[in-house]
């Protein structure tokens, strides 16, 4: 018995330490996500670039940010104003929808697994806490962007989206093209921004109305482009 408790504490220690140090080694390194894993084990295809953020696209920044976390700049990783307003509505039984800020979907891309569930809704919020520590905003969403899935065959990170739906580079996005390829996030194995529909063209559409109503408060804790 003394065994098998010294195994799990082990064990347990190594779950622990895994994403503590790889939230300092994603510093400077190019970060995988949990799912490009996955599809390496089982021999799915991979397609992915990594982009510095100086050579994405600010349109796609600006579209990004407002679309999935207008306040990316202004929280702690967390947006404790999003969670409790959330909670509050929860019926406490299933996982909280919405108030995901990009901080705790980069701790999920890279430590946890997909799928709502309250265990790892619960997870996300301390790993996205402790990134916001070890790492600046700027590089923060530079992995984000970069490792994000944007296609339904293994198109991670912008540049592949980019390349998949308008054949250029996710430097030289247009705005339509960014607003395109940010409402897509949520759901890309269905929504496509090279083939836009009326609803993602709708979306869209919002997304651009929006983005000059957002401020300068929006990209404020990132290099000027």
């Amino acid at each position: 018995m003394g065994v098998l408790w010294s195994w799990a504490w082990k064990i347990a220690l190594v779950v622990i330490a895994t994403p503590l140090v790889l939230g300092l080694l994603y510093n400077v390194v190019p970060a995988p996500s949990t799912l490009m894993l996955a599809r390496w084990v089982t021999g799915q295809p991979v397609e992915r670039v990594w982009r510095p953020f100086d050579d994405i696209s600010p349109n796609l920044i600006r579209s990004v940010l407002a679309s999935e976390d207008a306040r990316f700049c202004s929280h702690s990783g967390v947006d404790m104003v999003e969670l409790q307003g959330v909670i509050d509505e929860s019926d406490g039984l299933n996982a909280p929808r919405g108030a995901s800020t990009i901080t705790m979907q980069l701790a999920k891309n890279l430590f946890l697994w997909n799928g709502r569930s309250v265990i790892r809704k619960g997870l996300e919020l301390p790993l996205a806490l402790y990134l916001n520590v070890v790492m600046s905003k700027q590089r923060q969403l530079e992995i984000y962007l970069n490792i994000a899935e944007w296609g339904p065959d293994g198109q991670f990170g912008v540049e592949a989206g980019a390349q998949r739906a308008f054949g250029r580079s996710a430097g030289d996005l247009s705005a339509r093209q960014a607003a395109l390829l940010a409402v897509m996030l949520p759901n890309p194995h269905r929504r496509d921004a090279g083939k836009p529909g009326r609803g993602l063209n709708r979306l869209a559409g919002n997304l651009q109305a929006r983005i000059p109503r957002e401020g300068a408060e929006l990209t404020a804790c990132l290099s000027a482009r």
